[in-house]
């Protein structure tokens, strides 16, 4: 194969069938059939000859040469498009439809200054949220449901940091830690809290996933010991209402007891046992990452960071399970 000869429009059809990892969205973002797309790499695989992507039952898996050849790919035609395409985006005329996938809590947290951004600089902006009720939001992201996932991926953001041919892109906000919450006048409010009196009550475990065991219980299964979970929900807000009035206990991020609506009726204390640090991460899908108006809506959550640092330092959100 020359160089010379080879059409470097299937160069584009390649990268985007990477990117989207399927044939039909690939052809849709690229306002071409999907025969056509197909056609493009039948005509690239025989230029190169490599079958480069390999059809599966949820899309297309690359060969390892198209995994090595598409980060060069990728950045020659970044290159390109930023040197033909002028960055004029004006966020005050811009129209666009943000979908946003976070926890509950999460999304209390950080939406009211999205949205007071979003009155005061981009009126033509709307957001829908999807709720986001697992740990991998990696398919979320492929099949084009959200535009952005914000939570907390422990899994996910160790695999993204050292696979440079992910077309999911992370960015970490902040980290923080984990207290027990229960109510003010609980037997248990006075004093420290030990680990024998935490392991003897009863607890409350919120659980986006529906999954009866938390980070938590991992934690305490390490050190021989155990919990009765005697109630699982999904929703911070309603485990503030349980908590604040019950004798159960529960484990949320520290900033985040806000959310539950219930401040005033809840204390917390620190755990009698180490749990890991919790990272907040930013998760998007390639196909955004130069888009102007998906730029904006980054920026825009990373300037909340240094907000969130100031409201509630050294504390973090969510995981799937506590």
């Amino acid at each position: 194969m020359s160089f010379l000869t080879l059409d470097l429009n299937l160069l584009r059809v390649f990268d985007a069938v990477m990117t989207e990892q399927n044939l039909t969205r690939a052809a849709g973002h690229l306002a071409m059939t999907q025969p056509a797309v197909s056609n493009a790499i039948k005509r690239l695989r025989e230029s190169l000859g490599d079958e480069l992507l390999i059809r599966t039952a949820y899309g297309v898996k690359p060969t390892p040469r198209a995994e090595a050849l598409w980060p060069s790919v990728r950045s020659a035609l970044a290159s390109l498009e930023a040197a033909v395409t002028p960055e004029t985006f004006d966020v005050s005329k811009a129209h666009a439809t943000f979908r946003l996938a976070m926890a509950d809590a999460t999304a209390a947290f950080w939406l009211p200054s999205l949205m007071r951004s979003i009155e005061r600089e981009a009126p033509g902006v709307n957001v829908r949220m999807v709720p986001l009720t697992t740990r991998e939001p990696r398919p979320m992201l492929l099949r084009g449901d959200v535009d952005l996932a914000v939570g907390f991926f422990p899994g996910v953001a160790a695999q993204l940091s050292s696979d440079t041919s992910s077309p999911i892109r992370h960015e970490r906000l902040y980290s923080g830690h984990y207290v027990c919450v229960m109510r003010r006048d609980h037997p248990l409010a006075k004093g420290d809290l030990t680990l024998e009196n935490y392991c003897a009550a009863n607890h409350l475990l919120v659980s986006f996933s529906g999954r009866a065991h938390g980070l938590v219980d991992e934690a305490l299964a390490q050190i021989q010991r155990e919990r009765r979970i005697l109630l699982t929900v999904n929703q911070f807000f309603t485990a503030g209402r349980v908590v604040a009035n019950s004798d159960l206990i529960t484990v949320l991020p520290k900033h985040l007891i806000a959310s539950t609506g219930m401040t005033d009726a809840l204390i917390h204390k620190e755990l009698p046992f180490t749990l890991p640090a919790v990272h907040l991460d930013m998760l998007w899908h390639e196909r955004d990452a130069r888009s102007p108006a998906h730029k904006w809506l980054r920026s825009n959550l990373e300037g909340m960071n240094s907000v969130a640092q100031r409201t509630a330092p050294g504390t973090s959100p969510r995981s799937d399970t506590y």
